[in-house]
């Protein structure tokens, strides 16, 4: 991935390297967009905000950490900027809900493990968002805390903590369900 970002410098071609980093990245940089604002629509529409800043701002990369770290970094911090703003905190969208049948074919082992699954998001959706991150860049996207004190820009043992803190959250609100 550096190679194409030091080749797409030279040629000053940042289109190629904006297309190989939503090919590469695209995917994850929604799911975590989507654990901050927890509405399909608003997350699909802000990772393309941030696939457009990263385009606009490939400029000013210094190069003193990954490609990927600074797309992330930009990501995490165009969300809390999403939340703190006038929209998000004013205008209300309503969600599309579509009622799926049920089909024969479901195991009843996938409905529960669906169940779980959807109760765990659920609390997890219901953590404040420092907790969301640090779970969210550990369990699924599998940082280290090193990583995920860089991204967030806390120091490693605050990482530790507020990991350790939303495990016992999740406990508390999934043994209350």
């Amino acid at each position: 991935m550096e190679e194409v970002f030091e080749k797409a410098v030279e040629l000053e071609n940042r289109k190629e390297l904006m297309y190989e980093m939503m090919n590469k990245y695209g995917q994850d940089i929604l799911r975590l967009v989507y654990s901050y604002v927890n509405n399909k629509e608003v997350a699909e529409d802000l990772t393309q905000d941030i696939f457009v800043k990263f385009y606009q701002s490939i400029h000013t990369f210094k190069g003193k950490s990954k490609l990927k770290t600074w797309l992330w970094r930009i990501a995490i911090n165009h969300c809390k900027d999403f939340l703190k703003s006038w929209y998000n905190k004013h205008v209300f969208i309503a969600e599309h809900t579509e009622n799926s049948p049920t089909k024969k074919e479901i195991v009843e082992e996938v409905i529960i493990q669906k169940e779980t699954d959807d109760q765990l998001i659920a609390a997890l959706m219901t953590l404040p968002i420092k907790y969301r991150e640090v779970i969210y860049l550990f369990y699924y996207e599998e940082r280290l805390v090193k990583e995920i004190a860089i991204l967030t820009e806390v120091s490693a043992n605050t990482v530790k903590t507020r990991l350790r803190r939303a495990k016992q959250l999740l406990e508390e609100r999934l043994g209350e369900q």
